[in-house]
């Protein structure tokens, strides 16, 4: 199976993006779970295949994982991937907003975005509001850009239901807005 065609996984055999265009959201026979040490590169990779992130950004990202790997104590973060067979094809990041009660932050979702629409980025989404839920949380804030090549990332906040709570213009550079999504929790 050439390179172009496999998602390269963790320990196990190299998933077949071929394979898992086929399956409807349901079908995927993955886990949602905590970071371990080897999931760092396959998170960076899919960070990188979007090609959206700049060096800074993935700056930040490593930052965050690296914080989560190494500082069991510390309780701003919690990073969850999406495995299946020892392939991460999903991450998320979330963490309580400082000074609030109840807000947290979703810092990262992404996918491999071979498999962008397959229902991955959503059973993150799902697993992220359990998780705000068991915590207390009542509301989830995600910040993204306004650039065209995020329409993607602000379509899939639309379609899960978050609302544009704010919008900076020039907030990131000239022409590039900052916009906040938010979703309230029922309890």
């Amino acid at each position: 199976m050439a390179l172009a065609e496999t998602i390269a996984g963790g320990p196990g055999t190299p998933v077949a993006i071929a394979t898992l265009k086929r399956r409807s959201a349901t079908d995927h026979l993955g886990r949602i779970r905590p970071l371990i040490p080897e999931d760092r590169e396959q998170i960076l990779q899919i960070l990188e295949l979007t090609g959206v992130f700049s060096p800074e950004e993935l700056g930040i990202a490593c930052e965050l994982i690296d914080t989560v790997l190494t500082k069991a104590d510390q309780r701003d973060y919690q990073i969850d991937v999406y495995d299946e067979q020892g392939t991460v094809l999903g991450y998320t990041c979330i963490g309580p907003t400082p000074g609030t009660e109840g807000t947290f932050d979703l810092y990262w979702i992404a996918v491999h975005p071979a498999i962008h629409g397959g229902g991955i980025g959503g059973a993150l989404d799902a697993h992220v509001m359990r998780s705000i839920r068991s915590q207390g949380g009542r509301l989830l804030v995600a910040e993204t850009s306004s650039r065209p090549e995020y329409e993607a990332t602000r379509a899939f906040y639309r379609g899960r239901q978050y609302a544009e709570l704010a919008r900076i213009p020039a907030y990131y550079r000239q022409g590039d807005d900052l916009i906040i999504y938010g979703k309230y929790l029922r309890p």
